[in-house]
């Protein structure tokens, strides 16, 4: 019998809905969650149907982080460069929006910083809490939410663990669009849609310079960019939607 799948993966026009589902656990990471999650960022990657990803957590909540008995048991939850479900180290090049309700805490938190953008219900929780349990937030915290908001915010969070609430998350810029309860998925696809609409050469080489450049010295900087920069302007998309522009029609996008 074939276990039971610890995520689920849809696909709607061409947006790929990628939900984590272990309720009972506050969808907790464990080894076979990584990898299927691994799994799910390779379609949204190879897939020429697929122009964007959401991610979310099944049962109110988004997730909770490493699966603590999983750990205690000797399993090791992260994947060989990849990270923590399967993402931290190595992101999907294709946008990817977070959609949370309720907890995003520790590991889930991190997993939701690998992310491009955040949508985020008003009973969103967010934290670092691994300073309570000896631990640090080695799943990218500690390098992406410096990066996300103010540094001396962020150390407040990293040293004390204490949590973050919805409001105070977009109070900081870290959530794009605060939403009621329940409503964050409905949000996303409507910012999936948004994204998904433009030419898909572009949006993932305007994804790749905004994450890479922060890590280019000065002396690389421009001319990084505009390596990239003659590959989108070579492009068919990018003779396409010029072509649209001066015949007043929408762009059909081919992906080269």
């Amino acid at each position: 019998m074939n276990p039971i799948p610890t995520v689920l993966v849809t696909q709607e026009e061409n947006i790929l809905v990628i939900t984590i589902d272990r309720p009972a656990v506050r969808n907790a990471i464990d080894h076979r969650t990584s990898q299927a999650l691994a799994d799910a960022m390779d379609r949204l990657d190879n897939d020429p149907t697929v122009a964007v990803g959401i991610l979310t957590g099944a049962g109110g909540h988004f997730c909770s982080g490493m699966d603590l008995k999983a750990f205690v048991n000797g399993e090791r939850v992260e994947l060989p460069g990849r990270g923590l479900g399967g993402m931290i180290e190595t992101p999907p090049l294709k946008p990817i929006i977070a959609a949370v309700e309720g907890y995003a805490l520790a590991g889930g938190f991190e997993i939701a910083l690998a992310c491009d953008l955040l949508v985020a219900s008003e009973n969103a929780v967010f934290g670092l809490p691994e300073v309570k349990r000896g631990l640090i937030a080695g799943s990218g915290g500690l390098i992406r939410l410096p990066q996300k908001i103010p540094r001396q915010i962020a150390m407040q969070y990293a040293l004390t663990g204490d949590l973050m609430t919805a409001s105070d998350a977009r109070q900081w810029g870290l959530v794009n669009e605060l939403t009621s309860a329940g409503q964050a998925l409905a949000a996303a696809k409507v910012w999936a849609q948004k994204i998904a609409a433009n030419g898909p050469v572009a949006v993932k080489m305007a994804k790749h310079v905004m994450s890479q450049s922060v890590y280019w010295s000065i002396d690389e900087l421009w001319t990084k960019q505009n390596q990239v920069l003659e590959t989108v302007i070579q492009s068919q998309d990018a003779r396409e939607g010029a072509m649209a522009f001066n015949e007043k029609r929408t762009p059909v996008w081919a992906g080269r």
